[in-house]
């Protein structure tokens, strides 16, 4: 197997996503300095969630309309996943925020949507298996090293969920962006159903990339330095909502999430200190060059606490007729990946988000496949940055 120590052509990657990462460190006011209130290591809804914890109007009245009981939905109506009040249209998704939800126990419990990382490669315009690459620990602290990082995490039918994601810049609001980009299967449930629910944005999280025995004892501002954010608009493509989860609809597998500052502070990018460009027109294949996916692998080997990357030359591979072609790189990770952002060098020496992790094969490690990002997501992307431009 190759490591991408082998390869010397990725230290520019790799040393160019550092650099852009250590403009500042965590929140001026570390958790770990303000009142324990329940112990809890997740910021609450004033402090992280950016929101009095009570449901605004806007989304009650999408709530009703749905014949959703309003009041008792921060109570556990969200658990209720009958299909006849799941919301699934685009317009439709709500995710009001319940203060506490997330707690440092709840998110070490939360598992990968392994169902979404298997798939077989399409017969034609696939390139052969990469070769596996084995996956490398991000060094520590996250915050300094590859800040734009960090873990989602949402519940599902299925229990409580993982995936990755990356912060991006906001073309409309420059330097101050609250964008997350991130997997279309990480938000919604394609074609089996609808919008995930409580999703949150914990940016650097395991900062010190801690065990799980020392996590359960670590501070607040080491599990989530920056506090947690909560999404309040998500967009993925139309495809990935009327087929997601069949081999045609991997190749629109990406989402933006736009999330909830924290009250009375900083956006999301001023608080973390950087936000990665989006390269909507990278080359295809191996013309790009090397790309590196970032992302908190969850399903066995890993654990989903730690922060891991792959670089590799990406090839070409195809799920089904007709579709999109996919990148494919040779990476041992696992689930808890999906939505990790994969980034180049662009010619200017700066990273660019190209990718997201979307599938790999079934029974795990060898290579993971992400979309091709053109029109379709520059669109979504300018759609979250419209509804918030001001």
């Amino acid at each position: 197997m190759r490591s991408i120590r082998m390869l010397p052509a990725t230290l520019g990657l790799v040393s160019a996503l550092a650099l852009t990462a250590t403009a500042c460190g965590p929140t001026e006011t570390p958790a770990a300095d303000k009142p324990a209130g329940g112990a809890s290591a997740s910021a609450s809804a004033s402090e992280g969630g950016g929101a009095d914890p009570a449901i605004p109007s806007d989304i009650a009245d999408k709530l009703k309309k749905h014949g959703v009981d309003v009041d008792k939905w921060k109570d556990g109506e969200w658990k209720n996943w009958n299909k006849d009040t799941w919301l699934r249209e685009a317009e439709d998704f709500v995710n009001p925020v319940i203060d506490g939800l997330w707690d440092s126990e709840r998110m070490q419990t939360a598992k990968s949507p392994d169902q979404t990382m298997t798939t077989a490669a399409g017969s034609g315009g696939s390139d052969p298996v990469p070769r596996p690459v084995q996956a490398q620990r991000e060094k520590t602290p996250y915050h300094r090293n590859a800040a734009p990082v960090g873990k989602i995490f949402f519940d599902s039918p299925q229990g409580s969920m993982v995936c990755s994601g990356t912060i991006v810049k906001d073309p409309r609001r420059p330097g101050k962006s609250n964008m997350v980009w991130t997997a279309g299967h990480c938000v919604h449930a394609g074609q089996r159903g609808g919008w995930y629910r409580n999703i949150t944005f914990v940016p650097a999280y395991n900062d010190l990339g801690k065990s799980p025995a020392a996590l359960r004892n670590a501070k607040p501002h080491e599990v989530a330095p920056y506090g947690q954010y909560w999404a309040d608009w998500a967009v993925t493509s139309g495809e990935w909502i009327n087929r997601g989860g069949t081999n045609a609809a991997w190749p629109y597998d990406y989402a933006v999430l736009h999330v909830k500052p924290q009250q009375g502070k900083k956006s999301l990018e001023e608080t973390v200190g950087v936000a990665l460009p989006i390269d909507f027109s990278a080359p295809a294949h191996a013309k790009a060059g090397y790309m590196g996916a970032w992302g908190y692998p969850a399903a066995a080997p890993y654990n989903g606490l730690i922060m891991h990357k792959c670089v590799d030359r990406p090839t070409r591979m195809t799920t089904a007729p007709a579709t999109p072609t996919m990148y494919r790189i040779g990476c041992t990770m696992t689930g808890g990946s999906s939505g990790g952002g994969w980034i180049r060098t662009m010619p200017n020496g700066k990273p660019a988000l190209v990718s997201n992790t979307s599938i790999g094969p079934a029974g795990g490690n060898g290579w993971l496949a992400g979309p091709q990002l053109g029109k379709g997501a520059k669109d979504a992307h300018e759609m979250v940055s419209k509804k918030f431009a001001r």
